[in-house]
């Protein structure tokens, strides 16, 4: 049987700055790659229609492989894993900078985050122990978020320059990552041995899925992740229709920027989760994800540049303080039961599931032309009611199971 050390160890350990390193240059890859692929989509004059469906071949790729990638990081050392994937990464970005198709190289490079994602997660709890579980997701998000705001900034800059210029740097960042991956322990596997049978395969996953649903706690972790990331996903494309109407701005700056305060605040409210949650009040966290819906109505309500930003830096802020605690009790609870790989591959699968959705909602409104402040409004208000709705059932469970 496989055991894992339990031996207390530092925060900030060799594994674990390792690990932050090459999420943070794996992440700024992913985030700079979008734009850079964007312009070359403009540069070869590509529909408009195509910039979404690159966005959607990333997140199929997360929908398609979550049967698999969760065995695939606990049947290896999850470092190898975190460093193949980044791997994968390079080869879709070289692909692209190559002259070769780009949908097909940007689908490589979902492949890759999607391999990675159970791997970079699960490691967490193999490194880090207890509370200092949540403080190790908390530095995570924080690095993750901070690579998307720098990486966003940095890939747009350089796109204006050449989108070639901008995936060459991509190219090389990736490259660091794989480096990065290498100083990671060689860690043992978490379910070794495991068979590699396809039917059996998604069997095990769809086993997953129900011993994960089942659960109080790892239920409510699963339906709150969807609804954050869903609502992320839908909010970029909704300030790049709202900017225009409600700002009288054009231009894809504003909003980038916009979006990039986001981040900032995801990062602070990271950083408070991980000082003032812990695993045994998790709860605590979720008026944070009602008021992320509110303080979207209210942003979409108001139409003053700096206003924006302060509004949009304290919905990030709401943003961070609800995911980061709930990934750390999914990742408590997968652990102890289908794997930590198994159970951040359902969750993958439950997040990008919820973002084609949203995305698919969101494009049927835009095309039966409802105004950028009434979706968003409707958009809001349906984020603030869905987590209220989860809070209340959170609340009555609890009730009741100390009554018995």
């Amino acid at each position: 049987m496989t055991t894992i050390d339990v031996t207390p160890k530092p925060l900030l350990s060799r594994g674990m700055v390792a690990v932050t390193s090459a999420q943070f240059l794996s992440a700024f890859g992913d985030s700079a790659l979008f734009f850079a692929t964007l312009g070359v989509l403009i540069q070869k004059a590509y529909p408009l229609w195509a910039h979404s469906t690159l966005q959607m071949l990333f997140i199929v790729a997360y929908v398609v492989l979550a049967p698999f990638v969760g065995q695939i990081a606990d049947s290896f050392s999850k470092g190898r894993v975190m460093m193949f994937a980044n791997a994968i990464k390079l080869l879709g970005a070289a692909i692209i900078i190559g002259g070769l198709d780009p949908f097909f190289g940007y689908t490589l490079v979902g492949i890759g985050a999607t391999a990675y994602s159970p791997a970079k997660y699960g490691i967490l709890g193999e490194i880090t122990h207890g509370d200092q579980l949540v403080k190790a997701n908390g530095l995570i998000e924080a690095s993750t978020l901070a690579a998307i705001l720098v990486g966003s900034l940095v890939g747009g800059w350089l796109v204006d320059i050449s989108p070639y210029l901008a995936l060459g740097g991509c190219c090389a960042v990736y490259a660091g990552a794989v480096v990065a991956n290498c100083y990671i322990p060689k860690l043992q596997a978490a379910r070794p041995g495991v068979p590699w049978n396809l039917k059996q395969m998604v069997g095990r996953f769809a086993h997953s899925c129900v011993v994960l649903w089942r659960d109080e706690g790892t239920r409510m972790s699963l339906v709150g992740t969807s609804l954050f990331w869903g609502a992320g996903i839908t909010l970029r494309f909704l300030l790049i229709i709202w900017v225009p109407v409600a700002l009288h701005i054009e231009g894809l700056l504003t909003p980038t920027m916009l979006n990039a305060m986001v981040a900032v605040g995801i990062v602070i409210g990271a950083a408070a989760a991980a000082k003032w949650i812990t695993l045994k009040t998790v709860s605590r966290c979720i008026p944070a994800g009602i008021l992320l819906g509110i303080g979207v109505i209210v942003f979409v309500l108001q139409g003053n540049l700096a206003f924006s930003y302060v509004i949009l830096m304290v919905v990030g802020i709401f943003g961070g303080f609800f995911i980061v605690p709930l990934n750390t009790l999914l990742q408590d609870r997968g652990k102890q039961t289908v794997g930590a790989g198994n159970a951040v591959a359902v969750q993958n699968f439950g997040e990008n599931t919820a973002m084609l959705l949203m995305l698919g909602l969101y494009t049927l409104a835009v095309k039966a032309g409802m105004p950028p402040v009434v979706l968003g409004c409707v958009f809001g208000g349906l984020l603030a009611v869905s987590i209220s709705s989860l809070w209340i059932v959170q609340l009555i469970r609890s009730k009741n199971n100390q009554s018995v």
